[in-house]
Order: C-alpha cells, then structure tokens, then sequence
C-alpha cells in the first residue's frame, strides 16, 4: 500500500489545479460576456502544486479550475490582502 504523505505530495492536473490568465488583473472589471476573449488574449498558465507550496497572485486575476478528474484530498488557503484600493472600479465586497 502506498504511504499517503507521498501521494499528497503530488497534487497532478488531474486533481483541479488553479488556472490563471496572467496579466488579466491589469484590465480592471471584465464583463461576463467578455471573459472568453481575455483568456484568449492572456493565455492560460496551470498552477501545478506540490505539498507545502504556496501560489501568490493577485486577486483580481482571472482564476478558475476544471473538475477533478481524479480528485484527491488538498487543502486551500486563501488569504486576500491589499495594502491600496483594487484597480479598475473593483471594490472589496468584505464579510
């Protein structure tokens, strides 16, 4: 049987990675209707992880991630912090 820590550690694209557009954050509110083109326009960057890894980025960014094929356990952390105001008329909803 195999160890579990070692099978944590490897978190493959078949378990959801995150998905960004990178530079999508510098474009401000992105209608709906316009988010196709944007990715188009930026690309897509998949963020493989292993255990312990920690993703930085900003949070306007355009993010997603597909259903996991194999879905294994993970855990996420999200921390949100902004030391100015979010850019292109963003606004923090807060809790």
């Amino acid at each position: 049987m195999e160890d579990p820590s070692k099978r944590a550690a490897r978190l493959p694209a078949t378990n959801a990675p995150l998905l960004v557009a990178p530079g999508s954050h510098k474009r401000g509110r992105i209608p709906t209707a316009d988010i196709p083109d944007v990715v188009r326009q930026c690309g897509v960057i998949t963020c493989l992880a292993e255990a312990g890894d920690v993703w930085l980025y900003a949070t306007p960014i355009l993010h997603a991630s597909d259903a996991a094929v194999e879905p294994l356990h993970r855990r996420v952390l999200q921390v949100d912090y902004a030391a100015d105001w979010l850019p292109g008329g963003l606004e923090w909803l807060g809790i």
